[in-house]
């Protein structure tokens, strides 16, 4: 017994001294030996055989499945107006305050949403063109050849015995050096130097945290980055997100007071920075939160706020509704654009189906994080422009720049209804084009009889 204690305490400083040398150390430095690169390209190798394989495996045994793509229906693209002005003149309808034929475009507009409407696909995982060797990603997985079938089962090995493991211990390792790091500082009077070494903290564990996740961020016009008195928007597919945008900069957080372990992380880093957070009763007051929010705009000399306008996690393909709120503090908007890679994990967190710590496993037993950011052009209200219309404006300009579908949809949608305000839009659209085409016609008719007279 004491020769089987004496073995596991070797095999256990071994493996500290590889995780603290050579992982963490040059994580907190913001170095790379480049491990995780030569991981990443493996792996890709990997994935284009096994695709390889797969598809010649569809051509030799027609049974097996051909995954859907996104979207089962072809949506026309231009906006109610057009269509409802193509069904108009392609009937040559004249006058009138309402055309029988109007109801064809609800009629179809109806039947496409019950068939396949544009946000509940935003709350499912994204699709994949082919499998990445995830069991969770291909639910109808077949058998189709030996080679397959043991290179998934060494994955299993690979992502479950020596990346877990690895990944928990950065994990553990990173949260404890933030609460004790932030806890320390914060009993340092107020100074720049105090300053300092809550941003130093903060960026290592950061960092240690994105390298646990073997996360590979690739980050794009960083001159654009937020700087201090702005507000950094983005949008949001995971809680990581935090992650990956603190891995290269440091941002005061917004949300609500949490208990638990989350409680005490909160605590802790509140104390070396002004993190803001709110009681859920004051989450309630928007007065107060836009008060507290515009109030650390204002210091200059405050870290830049991070705030996701979504307000809910959306899956990796679209941008939804920004909530206005954001807009109205005022101040400098810099705008993010965040895509992952679904090729090595799905990081959108489906909080309906998986609580907190049944996602972050599945994050740690997932191939790797790969990312792209980009750092959008500082972005201010213009003359004219209310709160919504700038939100509109910035997910836009988010959305276009990360490929992302830019949906008039708000993500609440996701546990709530259609609210009463976007029924009378849609009303109030309606009624403009009939008003419209009728004083169409009125002027034609007046101009006829001009003539004829």
């Amino acid at each position: 017994m004491d020769d089987l204690w004496c073995v596991a305490a070797g095999v256990f400083q071994v493996w500290m001294f590889v995780v603290v040398f050579f992982i963490m150390l040059p994580a907190m430095f913001g170095l790379s030996l480049g491990v995780t690169g030569v991981y990443i390209q493996i792996l890709v190798r990997i994935l284009e055989w096994a695709t390889l394989r797969i598809q010649r495996g569809r051509q030799q045994q027609p049974s097996v499945p051909v995954p859907l793509p996104n979207g089962i229906i072809e949506r026309a693209g231009g906006s109610m107006e057009e269509e409802m002005e193509q069904l108009r003149s392609s009937r040559s309808l004249a006058g009138g305050e309402f055309a029988l034929s109007d109801v064809f475009y609800f009629y179809k507009k109806g039947v496409e949403s019950i068939v396949d409407d544009q946000v509940t696909q935003r709350f499912s995982s994204e699709e994949l063109a082919s499998w990445n060797l995830l069991t969770r990603t291909n639910q109808n997985f077949r058998y189709i050849s030996l080679r397959l079938t043991v290179i998934w089962g060494l994955g299993v090995f690979v992502r479950y015995c020596v990346l877990f493991p690895l990944r928990i211990t950065l994990a553990i390792i990173g949260l404890s050096w933030l609460v004790i790091g932030t806890t320390l500082v914060g009993f340092l009077p107020e100074s720049s130097v105090k300053n300092w070494l809550s941003e130093l903290v903060h960026l290592t564990c950061y960092r240690i945290c994105a390298r646990g996740l073997s996360a590979t961020i690739h980050y794009h016009n960083k001159e654009n980055k937020p700087q201090k008195g702005g507000i950094c928007v983005a949008n949001h597919t995971t809680p990581i997100d935090v992650v990956i945008l603190a891995n290269d900069g440091c941002y005061a957080m917004v949300g609500q007071i949490h208990g638990g372990l989350m409680g005490v992380i909160q605590r802790s880093m509140v104390r070396s920075c002004p993190h803001v957070w709110f009681e859920r009763s004051e989450m309630k007051d928007r007065h107060t939160v836009t008060s507290r929010l515009r109030a650390h705009v204002t210091a200059k000399t405050k870290l830049p706020i991070l705030i996701f306008p979504e307000g809910t996690c959306i899956n990796n393909t679209s941008v939804m509704m920004f909530k206005k709120g954001s807009f109205e503090i005022g101040g400098t908007i810099y705008p993010v654009a965040i895509k992952y890679d679904p090729r090595f994990g799905d990081a959108f967190w489906n909080s309906s189906k998986y609580n907190m710590v049944s996602y972050l496993l599945r994050m740690m037993t997932s191939w790797a994080i790969v990312v792209n950011v980009w750092y959008l052009p500082p972005m201010t209200i213009q003359d004219g422009e209310d709160a919504a219309q700038f939100a509109n404006r910035v997910k836009s300009a988010i959305a276009e720049q990360g490929g992302l579908l830019d949906l008039a949809w708000d993500g609440g949608l996701k546990r709530g209804k259609v609210k009463d305000s976007f029924k009378e839009e849609q009303q109030k659209m309606y009624s403009s084009i009939i008003v419209r085409h009728d004083d169409t016609n009125s002027s034609n008719s007046c101009s006829g009889n001009t003539e004829e007279q």
